[in-house]
This record gives structure tokens, sequence and C-alpha cells, in this order.
């Protein structure tokens, strides 16, 4: 039985999927197909190719979703036709649906091979994805996919596990209810199609269903299960344009797949996915666009030559963000060339501006002596320390709401139940950009609780506004240092790559030293501003803990400390001097 609030957000997104989450191909008189595709193994797919009539050969951009009829996600104009690819499992299609898995990946490149060879195809296939969609891309690139020029990735997963559904070991409960409300209800709606052709067929379509249901409570580690749902290299070198937000629930795939296809010419553009994006822009449409003009159509207009990674940042404050209040800046490469990762140890020494239990300080050198500072681990407001979770209703009426109870959003209440460190005030603007680590020894009274981390941009009149997020169970203490981010000045870790195979349980009591990655930050934090690390109990939206009293340790070199990046032109260490 799903809960109010997982309820509450099956339906948002339920609404997203049947009301369409994109425009369909503009041109006033258009044509479109159904045509079933037989999979190698007998299985049929439902496909819908549309273009402007007549329905001649034309470039092709393709995507696979599991969300029905009706559901793809981009017009890039009338020179293009359209095919949409019902995943099996789903919608129309027949067979079982798994979870973006080996069989569904095998049926990406069949597909395609199909596609590339029928009369409305003139031989040349791009692939279109925004979230699921992206996923199931992300996931086949290591299957060669004929006749493929180029792709645009909207948000998506780059790892499945850890990118979305169990972040930091802890379940990302909400969202993953409503991902199977999307999937689930469109097979439902298409169901007396599908089963009128084959009543077996919807015996496996709950079966798939129910499965994915129970992928966290099957494979609650990160097993061989999970990792063929995640990036398992690139055979085919796709200048690919990945799109996403800084606040988007999905954020770190985005990220982690450009770095990996940065090489075959591809793109960052960070707008907004889900989080939305401001006011005043095209959320990234116009280079989607031109993306698939110039690689698929060969239009000289010049998008391969346009900056690398290109970035809409906070200046703040989410809220002011999608109001149009943005910082623009432009890199060569992610992370951002010339990046410099800032030391900020937690320290015991009070603030005087927080009003949470203890109020300690964030300084470039402690100033206080070894000690240790404790905190329930309650369940935190999501509204207040999840952004990427809040901001996937944003569009539903919760940004409005926000807009009008400010304090439904900033770390106001939130802040209270937990622990908070806090520069002082800042004498010159600092850009932070970048993936950002807090290194924080802990012990706990449960076998086993989830560290939550919210890093706010406190205004000159003492609201922290949240700009980025991270957690942690603290089951997995374990960092693969190989396949971590170093900062090539210092050698320090500065996004960990947290090892989710196996559990490392804690003796109750024991303090331990956990490195938490926060998921990639984008935001301004302007003179007379202060930096605030809280420290509290996992949002409503994960899977709840047990009770627990946490207890962290700072100060006297104790290692709690949040390394975070600044671009070339910012200084923390120069904004933090008096004046």
């Amino acid at each position: 039985m799903l809960t109010a609030s997982v309820r509450t957000l099956a339906v948002c997104l339920v609404a997203m999927a049947v009301g369409g989450l994109a425009a369909s191909p503009a041109a006033a008189a258009q044509a479109s197909r159904g045509v079933r595709f037989e999979a190698s193994d007998g299985t049929e797919l439902q496909t819908t190719v549309t273009g402007r009539a007549p329905l001649k050969a034309r470039p092709v951009i393709v995507e696979f979703s599991p969300y029905g009829r009706g559901s793809g996600t981009i017009d890039a104009g009338p020179r293009f036709n359209y095919l949409l690819v019902q995943i099996r499992g789903t919608g129309d299609s027949d067979g079982r649906f798994d979870a973006l898995g080996p069989r569904t990946q095998a049926d990406v490149a069949q597909t395609l091979r199909w596609a590339c060879r029928q009369p409305w195809s003139n031989g040349t296939l791009g692939i279109n994805g925004f979230s699921a969609s992206a996923i199931t891309i992300y996931n086949s690139l290591h299957l060669t996919l004929p006749c493929v020029k180029a792709a645009v990735l909207k948000s998506g997963t780059f790892e499945l596990y850890r990118d979305l559904l169990i972040p930091g070991g802890i379940n990302n409960l909400v969202p993953g209810a409503g991902v199977l409300a999307l999937i689930g209800t469109p097979a439902l709606l298409q169901s007396p199609d599908r089963i009128g052709r084959d009543p077996g067929t919807g015996l496996d379509t709950l079966a798939g269903l129910v499965d994915a249901g129970l992928s966290d409570v099957e494979h609650p580690t990160l097993d061989s299960w999970w990792r063929q749902r995640g990036f398992r290299g690139d055979v085919n070198h796709l200048p690919t344009l990945t799109i996403d937000g800084f606040f988007d629930v999905e954020s770190r795939g985005a990220f982690q797949g450009y770095q990996r296809l940065r090489r075959d010419g591809s793109h960052l553009v960070v707008i907004g996915a889900h989080d939305g994006a401001p006011a005043g822009t095209d959320a990234g449409a116009g280079q989607m666009k031109a993306w698939f003009e110039h690689y698929l159509s060969g239009a000289h207009n010049g998008v391969a030559q346009e900056p690398r990674v290109q970035m809409w940042m906070s200046d703040g404050d989410r809220e002011d963000l999608l109001a149009g209040k943005f910082v623009r800046r432009d890199a060569s490469d992610w992370p951002v060339p010339g990046t410099r990762w800032r030391s900020l140890s937690l320290d015991p020494a009070r603030s005087g501006s927080a009003h949470s239990l203890n109020d300690g300080s964030l300084s470039l050198q402690p100033d206080g002596p070894r000690t240790t500072q404790a905190y329930a681990a309650l369940p935190s407001l999501p509204t207040n320390s999840d952004p990427p979770n809040t901001a996937i209703v944003g569009g539903f009426g919760v940004n409005a709401l926000t807009t009008a109870l400010p304090v439904l959003s900033d770390m106001t209440v939130a802040e209270t139940l937990g622990l908070s460190y806090t520069s002082a005030p800042l004498t010159r603007r600092v850009d932070a950009v970048g993936p950002a680590t807090l290194d924080l020894r802990l012990s706990t009274t449960a076998p086993q609780t989830g560290i939550w981390v919210v890093i706010s941009d406190v205004s000159p009149n003492g609201t922290p506004h949240p700009v980025a997020t991270g957690r942690l169970s603290t089951d997995y203490p374990g960092v693969d240092g190989r396949r971590s981010l170093k900062d090539v000045r210092s050698g320090r870790i500065v996004q960990p790559y947290g090892r989710y195979d196996a559990p490392d349980p804690a003796t109750p009591g024991q303090s331990r030293l956990y490195s938490v990655e926060l998921w990639p930050i984008g935001n301004r934090f302007s003179a007379g501003h202060r930096i605030r690390v809280h420290v509290l109990g996992a949002s409503l939206a994960s899977a709840p803990g047990l009770p627990a009293i946490n207890t962290v340790t700072v100060g006297g070199g104790s290692g709690s400390r949040l390394l975070l990046p600044e671009l070339p032109g910012s200084d923390l260490r120069h904004a933090l001097r008096p004046r």
C-alpha cells in the first residue's frame, strides 16, 4: 500500500506521462503509423513512427520509452521522422519488463537495426532520451547501435543504483514508487489491446512490474543485477549532448555520463530537467534541435563549436533560479579546469547565526578543541532537506507553494533538529561548482543509520537556502580510491566512489570516518552570505531507518571537514578573511 506522500508523487508523475512530456512533431500535416516489431525471441514491441506527410525517408530520431503511447519528448522540426518504441512489458508492448536490463538492451540494438532499413528512414538515426529513456541508452552503449550518428540524453542515470534508487546505500523510496506508477499506469490503460492479442501477456507485464518493485528488497547491495542496469562501456563513440540541472533527482548521472563520453565530442548543458529550467530560457530545446540538425542532417549551425560545458547556476536559492535569477558560466570540461577544493573544518565554536542543536562553525582552521556533538536521526521534511526529490513535483503547484511560503523550502525548520556548521560572512563572492564531499567522523546507537547532509547558502537575513545534498548509510564506509575523483593539486579524494557491494556495519557506539558524496553543486555565494553545512536525519522521501542518536566528532584534528569546489576567479580563503 503506497503512503500518502508516495500516492501524491505518483499522481503528479502519471499526469506528466499521460499529458505528454514534450510536444510531438509540430508540422501542420502529420502522418503517424503504428508498427509492430518482432524481437529475436518472438516478443512484439509496439512502435509508432511520426513525421510530416507524406511519410518518406528522412533521418529518424528514436526514443525508447516505458511510458506508453504519446510519450515522446522531442520536436526537432519537420526535417526528421520520429520513432517511439514502447519498451517490452510496458504500454502496448508484449513481454516482461526487466527494469531496463539485458533483454531491453538487446531490444534497443535490434530495433535500431530494423528501423535503419525501413522506407521512412534514410539510414541515419539519432537517439533521444529523457529520464527512463535516457537510462535505457546509457545501459545499452556497450552494444553496437546500428546507424546511430548522435544522441541527446536529458537527465537519466549513469548507474541506476547509485544515481537514483539507492544513492549512498539509502533507499530513495518515493521516486522509486513514482517511477513504477508512471510505467504501470500506461500499461494498465493500454492492456485491452495487448490482452486482446495475447491474454498471457497480462501476466508477463504484471510479473515484470512486481519484480521491478521488489528490486531494492531482492538486491539491497550493488550486485551484478544492478551492474547490468548501469553503464558498462561504450563501443559506439556517439557525439552526445547531455542535459540536466543542478537540482535534478538524477543529476549525478548526466555529469558522470558526460565525463565518460566527452572524448567523442560530447557536450554538457546544465540548465534543468525534472527540476525545471530558469524563466526566460528554453530548457535546452534549441540546443537539442541544433544538435540533431548538425549531426543527422549536416547543418553548419556551429553547435559543435559551442563551449563543451554550459551552466545555469543558482545565485543563492533554487526558487530564485527558477524565477530567472541565475549565474551563467561556460567551461571547456567538467569538473571545470582549474577548480580548487577548499577544506573547511567542522568546528565546535559557536557561529552565533543558526538555530541548530549546536550552532557550530565552518572554519579554514578549527579553533575549538576536539569534542563530540549529538543529534537524533529523525526524518526530515523533504521540501527542506531534499531539493532533488522536491523538484520532481515542483511544476504541479509545489514551486508556487514554496514561493508563497518560503519556510517550506528553506532549512530554517529542519536545522533545529540537527547539527549545523556555518562560516563567517563572505567578504567577496565565491562560485562553488563541482562535486563536494563531507568527511564526517560519526558513531550511532543503531545498527545502521542514514547520514544526511545539506549545504545551504545563508542570506544576510539569516535564512538558509539548500543548494546541495548528500547521503550515506553507515553500512557503507568503504571508498574505491581508484574510481574516486581526486584533486590534482593535493591528491585528496574530492568525489568518493562509495563501495556498496557488501555492508560493513559499525558496532553501535563505534566512531568511524565516513566520506559522504554530495551531488554536484552549482551556486554563487555572494558577498555577505555564509556557507552552512547541516547534518540531520534522512529525508522522509527515503526509506525510514531505525531510531538513533548519532554523535559527530569535530575540532582538534578529528578529520570532519567539507571539501568545497571553487571555480577559478574565486578564493574562499580570502573571502573568509576579516575585512
